[in-house]
């Protein structure tokens, strides 16, 4: 199974680095079943955060027919007082030039590939919203993103982590520890996932929505 975490200008580094640790742990726990790869939409370069002077180097280009998990971080910047703010170090502006590249056309081909799933962390999910890819879908993200999220067709739930099948979202940064188990969980099973969360001594938080069971009456 191959994991690329996507790189772009400006990205949140703690959108990738948390999960991109989990998922690296859990390819080494069951011997290789994972492997894990940071990638651009240009291809190998090194790639700076929004975090100066923090950057990572994307060892290739985005490869939607070969990667099984495609995680997608947010951006790092002022968040904005409103959806329609675009100023130059607001994140909805990073997420923006990001569209500008060939890295909306990539994630739809991942979107559309039977077997692939697509996860957006934190303000990722606000990306591939933008990239129109969450029409109709359960998504989540930051607390203070989600009324631009909700602008972008998604069906907004304010919870840590959504799973809609080849969909899953994260909330806030912190969540793409959750993330990163509940993937490990879902896709190589709860034993491996409870012997990473052992090793980076971190227990999931909150309960993984998903559009299944009873529907529960409003309080």
């Amino acid at each position: 199974m191959l994991a690329q975490f996507v790189l772009f200008d400006g990205f949140d580094p703690m959108d990738v680095i948390a999960p991109f640790e989990i998922l690296g742990a859990g390819g080494t726990v069951t011997g290789g079943l994972l492997d894990v790869e940071l990638v651009s939409a240009e291809g190998a370069r090194e790639v700076p955060s929004g975090v100066p002077p923090i950057s990572l180097r994307a060892t290739g280009k985005l490869a939607p027919q070969r990667a099984d998990l495609v995680i997608v971080p947010g951006g790092m910047g002022r968040m904005p007082a409103d959806a329609d703010d675009h100023a130059d170090d607001s994140v909805l502006t990073v997420l923006t030039r990001a569209l500008d590249t060939e890295l909306p056309a990539l994630l739809k081909e991942a979107a559309d590939r039977p077997g692939s799933t697509v996860v957006g962390v934190c303000g990722g999910s606000l990306l591939l919203g933008f990239a129109g890819l969450l029409t109709g879908r359960p998504a989540t993200t930051h607390p203070l993103g989600l009324e631009a999220l909700a602008r972008t067709g998604a069906t907004v739930v304010p919870a840590r982590v959504v799973d809609d099948g080849d969909l899953i979202c994260g909330a806030g940064a912190t969540s793409g520890l959750d993330v990163g188990l509940y993937l490990l969980e879902r896709e190589l099973g709860p034993r491996v996932a409870h012997a990473v969360e052992q090793l980076i001594s971190y227990e999931r938080r909150g309960t993984v929505w998903q559009n299944t069971g009873s529907a529960p009456l409003p309080v």
